[in-house]
């Protein structure tokens, strides 16, 4: 199974990695030059989270953390909220 989010499919993406060396003209240097570009992956931030299905089961997914924050997953109640006897 591929290292992705299992709600909205965010999975790895590729880029360049770009390493500089050199002083800026601003600072009083010739310039920065590109001394070598190599590819790298950007990786989602994935968490395995019980969360709770809209068919009320519970299950343990991987999901990154955008789909958490945004509140699209629901996460399960670990232990029932405080209730004081007698009040309703």
């Amino acid at each position: 199974m591929a290292r992705q989010c299992s709600i909205c499919g965010k999975q790895a993406s590729v880029g360049n990695r770009v390493e500089i060396r050199g002083k800026a003209k601003y600072l009083g240097g010739v310039g920065t030059k590109v001394t070598g570009i190599t590819r790298r992956k950007f990786k989602p931030n994935l968490q395995s989270v019980k969360i709770e299905l809209p068919s009320g089961e519970h299950k343990k997914l991987p999901v990154c953390t955008q789909c958490i924050r945004s509140g699209v997953v629901r996460k399960v109640v670990k232990q029932k909220p405080f209730a004081l006897p007698g009040s309703k």
